[in-house]
């Protein structure tokens, strides 16, 4: 398994999109990490960020970068960040084969 932390097509589309609505520049790129919290004990946060941290990870995807801090890496290692507009929830979903137990919503985990 590969350690990268990928983003599906339909994620990326949404994100720079997002990017555009907001006129945030192409040098921004996007902080992926984990915080405590949630009903599984931990939770994702995505935020836009221009600057890249001492320790970060980072990943190109195609034309968007993601930033992940050491600690969160830890617990994504090989995650996909994917985007569902559908009937059965819309908004970001991770895939994380690091998570041994998820909430019903699917916004926190635990290992």
């Amino acid at each position: 398994m590969s350690g990268d932390i990928t983003v599906s097509e339909k994620a990326r589309e949404k994100l720079l999109k997002l990017k555009s609505e907001a006129s945030i520049g192409d040098d921004c790129g996007l902080r992926v990490s984990v915080q405590g919290g949630g009903c599984s004990g931990l939770s994702y946060k995505l935020d836009f960020d221009d600057v890249q941290q001492p320790g970060d990870q980072v990943f190109q995807v195609q034309d968007l970068k993601l930033f992940v801090n050491l600690k969160s890496y830890l617990y994504l290692a090989g995650t996909e960040l994917d985007f569902s507009d559908g009937l059965d929830g819309k908004g970001f979903h991770f895939i994380n084969p690091n998570a041994s137990r998820t909430c019903g919503c699917g916004e926190s985990f635990s290992v």
